[in-house]
């Protein structure tokens, strides 16, 4: 007898050390909840149970469950709770001394109750009516109280009608009600360590969402760009992970490296904090303050003015002076286009920059100077978008301060990649991407995923001042050249399209003039099986 005790007890304690560690592994909060009573439940073998958590001055159904009738709401898997809270006061103030599941929150002591037909002191009333209209027969109870580590109530446990190994309902036993308060003990601590590590993570996105903010303070278009990238790149992060075959065939992200992933995603730009704002919206290649393409009007200005006082003066005929106004109006009209950047600049572009530059205007009552300044064809001289080579440099330099800003935060163990994905977005293949130069061997598959989500979302980016929009095929276009050219990682690349990532997020964020009918036959890096396996899939947007 003593040795079948001995066991049982032993066999109690590895199954609540179990459960203790099952509780303390359950990242989601609803799952845990509904894990503790299943837990309880089928520990002392209860017929169901109630699980409430206080909040607001109220006992909230969380989870609630009957086995015998098939009842099931609330947690992960539950229907919707169909019950109102339970004040644990009343309208004058009193405690709500009525109800078994409040008084228990009140004392914080546990109450055991053979028979609830038969107890005194405890409205039952609504229990009455649910087993009348179920036919259903509630008897024993045990309902303890969830005390955290401080000794505050943070929820009610409640289980009904224990069962005997024959199936008859029989009376919580002593034993029972001990290893339920321990059960309880520790789920209380589960549950207040999700709640502080919950608070803790809704704290770090909402610190992140300042400093993006304040991004979006100097630059709307980049504040817009720090929401788009992390959900593109879960979106491609989750469509390699359903990859079943090929090089990524074992890829797989859990729900903390999912996590991990997408609060690099929200910090990949958060360097640019520190980055001039009329450097990161430089919407024309004259700007910094204001579009300096005023100043070179108001020279174009006084060069017409100069014309007619000439033809005045007798100094040109008239059509000396239409010559003139045609060739001046047709120099500034280049200049206003150059300064734009959305167009390449060739070489007959960059000679007529040259050539007006050559030419002089008089300042009022002053000397004769330059058309253009050193500065101002240095600017109208970039070849391609608005940024001088310095500013670029500028530019760039915001990954560094990105990488240096993540490194010295003490980011716990489940955090501690955050870093390396988002400070190798800028990075190549062939490692000729920066800050490191580092190849896709020394890149992980998140840094890499979010090397393609940022192209992407920029390629495709509706509100750039500073450049043409592209169309969806023309953005593909654009990345597949980067396939060919090891900019970025081809197997994702085939992925990004193989599980249509590219249309599911084109449909959520690109304007409707952008999204165009795709042949795939004439998009870079795509061969010939995959071109085919697209088609058949219908993956166009058209």
């Amino acid at each position: 007898m003593i040795r079948e005790e001995v066991e049982s007890i032993l066999g109690r304690q590895a199954t609540l050390n179990a459960i203790g560690v099952a509780l303390s592994s359950e990242r989601d909060i609803d799952a845990l909840l509904e894990r503790i009573l299943e837990a309880a439940r089928e520990t002392v073998n209860a017929d169901g149970g109630t699980l409430y958590r206080v909040k607001d001055g109220a006992l909230v159904f969380e989870v609630v469950r009957n086995v015998s009738l098939g009842y099931f709401q609330g947690g992960r898997h539950g229907a919707p709770i169909g019950f109102a809270p339970l004040p644990l006061r009343l309208p004058d103030g009193r405690d709500n001394t009525t109800m078994v599941a409040a008084v228990a929150a009140l004392s914080g002591q546990t109450i055991n109750i053979d028979d609830a037909y038969h107890a005194d002191g405890f409205d039952f009333s609504g229990m009455r009516l649910f087993d009348s209209r179920t036919g259903y027969r509630s008897r024993s109870f045990l309902t303890i109280p969830m005390k955290d580590h401080n000794g505050v109530v943070v929820g009610v446990l409640q289980l009904i009608n224990a069962k005997n190994p024959d199936g008859s309902v029989r009376a919580f036993s002593r034993e029972d009600q001990q290893l339920v308060e321990s059960l309880a003990s520790q789920a209380a601590i589960a549950i207040n360590n999700r709640q502080l590590i919950d608070q803790l993570e809704r704290l770090l996105e909402s610190l992140i969402d300042v400093i993006n903010a304040a991004i979006d303070e100097k630059s709307p278009h980049t504040g817009g760009h720090c929401k788009r990238v992390p959900t593109l790149t879960m979106l491609l992060a989750d469509a390699a992970a359903r990859t079943d075959e090929g090089p990524l065939a074992e890829f797989t992200m859990s729900e903390s490296d999912r996590y991990e992933l997408k609060i690099a995603g929200l910090l990949h730009d958060c360097g640019k904090i520190v980055t001039p704002a009329h450097i990161v919206e430089k919407p024309t290649k004259l700007h910094t303050l204001f579009d300096r393409i005023a100043l070179i009007d108001a020279r174009f200005e006084i060069l017409l003015r100069d014309a007619e006082i000439a033809r005045l003066k007798g100094e040109i005929t008239p059509g000396q002076q239409a010559e003139r106004i045609e060739r001046l109006l047709a120099d500034r009209d280049i200049l206003r286009r150059c300064n734009i950047g959305t167009e390449t600049m060739d070489d007959a572009r960059l000679q007529d920059i040259a050539r007006i530059a050559s030419e002089h205007w008089r300042p009022h009552g002053g000397e004769a100077l330059p058309l253009l300044s050193a500065d101002e064809i240095e600017n109208l001289s970039i070849k391609r978008g608005t940024l001088t080579r310095a500013e670029r440099e500028i530019i760039n330099h915001h990954i560094i301060m990105t990488i240096r800003m993540l490194e010295v935060l003490p980011w716990p163990s489940h955090l501690a990649n955050v870093p390396e994905y988002a400070g190798g977005h800028h990075e190549r293949m062939d490692g000729k991407g920066y800050p490191k130069g580092l190849t896709r061997e020394q890149l992980s598959i998140p840094a890499r995923i979010m090397g393609i989500a940022d192209i992407f979302e920029a390629l495709t980016s509706p509100d750039r001042p500073y450049k043409r929009i592209n169309t969806l095929s023309e953005s593909l276009t654009i990345l597949g050249r980067m396939k060919q050219n090891h900019h970025i990682d081809p197997d994702l690349f085939d992925v990004f399209l193989r599980e249509g990532v590219y249309l599911e997020y084109a449909r959520r964020f690109l304007e409707p003039d952008q999204i165009d009918d795709i042949d795939w036959a004439t998009i870079p890096g795509v061969d010939t099986a995959l071109a085919e396996w697209l088609y058949r899939r219908g993956l166009s947007p058209l």
